[in-house]
């Protein structure tokens, strides 16, 4: 069974448009017979590198040859699913399966934003509140068409997840997310920009206040016993803790494993590089609060890779509060809470 190899051409046909800018295609070679998918790129000549075949001299270059590279790399994925499948590889194959591939997206948002994320460089947490949003986009409505997307459909969405009992700057969040791929949707002529939404629709938020927990209210978290329909709560809480204990942000958490908790001269330690700041830290458990973030993973020994798995921060942050209802703690807390 042939492999097809894959390589990017400008200018295919030498010819220039009435802007001066020719086409970048990504040619499928097999058998010696060749087929082009378009890449929707238009560049002026100087601006590609015709020998290492990338673009050159754009303002956006870096940009624009991630975006080629990842169309190689869905073409090749499209390959090895067929593969897997137990199909014979064919460039009419591979041709028919991008052609319907291309026409659901075309059509659906929801399919769109799905492959927008599974194909973006994002980082993983990124990519998990991303995930986030389009859940609710399918809970909200289960067919999302592009000519759906009109100012009185985000509007409803927004009243969708306001009754939901999401926070304004939560509701901000996933708004911003929606307006993001509704402007890559455009940018890529799924859409019309004379039908643009959020011309009209204004994000709302307001401005965070830190909230932090006194040593009382922190005790009345970790004294609180969860029974019942509540003890699914318990995961969220220790997780909280956990990151009280050791300062941590919900992405530096999700992003640890069992093998950032070492014995360093003969104490545990937690050992991690941050995610924003990409520097690591170093810190002493035994001597935090304690040493109470020990106990905390001595309930998970056996299952630590689970524990550092959380849902998307938004739902996540829903259970926090929940939690502080129930232990009597009269603020509206968050894991950025842990924190301060």
């Amino acid at each position: 069974m042939g492999k097809i190899s894959y390589s990017l051409v400008y200018n295919r046909k030498k010819k220039l448009n009435k802007k001066g800018n020719a086409l970048v295609q990504v040619e499928a070679y097999l058998n010696r017979r060749k087929i082009y998918f378009s890449t929707r790129v238009y560049l002026r000549p100087e601006q590609w590198d015709t020998k290492r075949r990338m673009v050159k001299e754009h303002p956006n270059k870096e940009a624009l040859n991630r975006m080629l590279y990842g169309i190689v790399a869905i073409l090749e994925q499209k390959e090895l699913e067929l593969w897997q499948q137990g199909k014979t590889i064919s460039l009419e194959l591979l041709k028919d399966t991008v052609t319907k591939s291309t026409t659901d997206s075309r059509n659906s948002f929801l399919t769109f934003v799905k492959e927008e994320i599974k194909n973006s460089l994002l980082k993983e947490c990124t990519k998990q509140n991303h995930l986030s949003t389009l859940q609710l986009l399918q809970e909200f409505k289960k067919e999302i068409r592009f000519a759906d997307l009109t100012f009185e459909f985000v509007s409803s969405f927004d009243n969708f997840l306001q009754s939901k009992g999401y926070h304004i700057n939560t509701i901000a969040k996933h708004m911003k997310h929606v307006k993001r791929y509704v402007n890559v949707a455009i940018n890529k002529e799924y859409m019309d920009i004379r039908k643009y939404a959020f011309r009209k629709y204004k994000i709302k938020n307001v401005e965070g206040k830190h909230t932090h927990l006194s040593p009382e209210e922190l005790r009345k978290i970790e004294n609180l016993e969860l029974e019942g329909r509540y003890a699914k709560l318990q995961h969220s809480k220790d997780a909280f803790l956990f990151c009280c204990y050791a300062g941590l942000r919900y992405s530096d958490f999700v992003n640890l494993t069992a093998a950032n908790i070492v014995e360093l001269y003969q104490e545990t330690w937690l050992v991690y590089k941050s995610v924003k700041t990409k520097i690591e830290v170093r810190l002493p458990l035994y001597l935090l609060f304690g040493g109470k973030g020990l106990l905390v993973l001595e309930r998970y020994k056996d299952t630590l890779n689970d524990f550092f798995r959380l849902e998307d921060n938004s739902n996540v942050n829903k259970e926090l509060n929940a939690l502080a209802k129930l232990a009597g703690v009269d603020k509206h807390i968050s894991f950025h809470t842990a924190r301060h």
